[in-house]
């Protein structure tokens, strides 16, 4: 799937709740995850649950209420959102990016070694 919508970081709150669940939840059940470490609305939530449904990120099924699930694995969600930042901000060259990462000390020289030791064994 290429990912051509953006997903805002409320709305992708929204989604890591879906992820973790691995099931569809209700609006209600995805305000309770959430209201663990922030106090959004009942209206907030649902508005969130709109703009996904209409990005066609998330689907919804009928039930005694309306359940939620996504359309997309995290996995792919991240590898997408990965190339989409690499093109934007990189030109789409990888080589730039990391280059970028290690002169902005950005990277210790443990990350580095485990970044060598990464690809290596790829």
């Amino acid at each position: 799937m290429k990912l051509k919508v953006s997903v805002s970081d409320s709305e992708l709150e929204i989604l890591e709740v879906l992820w973790d669940a691995n099931k569809a939840l209700n609006a209600a059940q995805i305000r309770n995850v959430l209201n663990e470490h922030k106090s959004w609305e009942r209206t907030t939530v649902l508005t969130l649950i709109q703009r996904l449904l209409k990005k066609e990120v998330i689907k919804q099924e009928k039930r005694e209420v309306y359940y939620y699930e996504p359309c997309i694995e995290r996995e792919e969600y991240i590898r997408e959102e990965t190339k989409n930042f690499v093109q934007k901000f990189f030109k789409g060259n990888i080589k730039n990016m990391a280059a970028a990462l290690v002169n902005s000390d950005s990277l210790t020289k443990e990350d580095i070694e485990e970044l060598r030791d990464y690809f290596n064994q790829k």
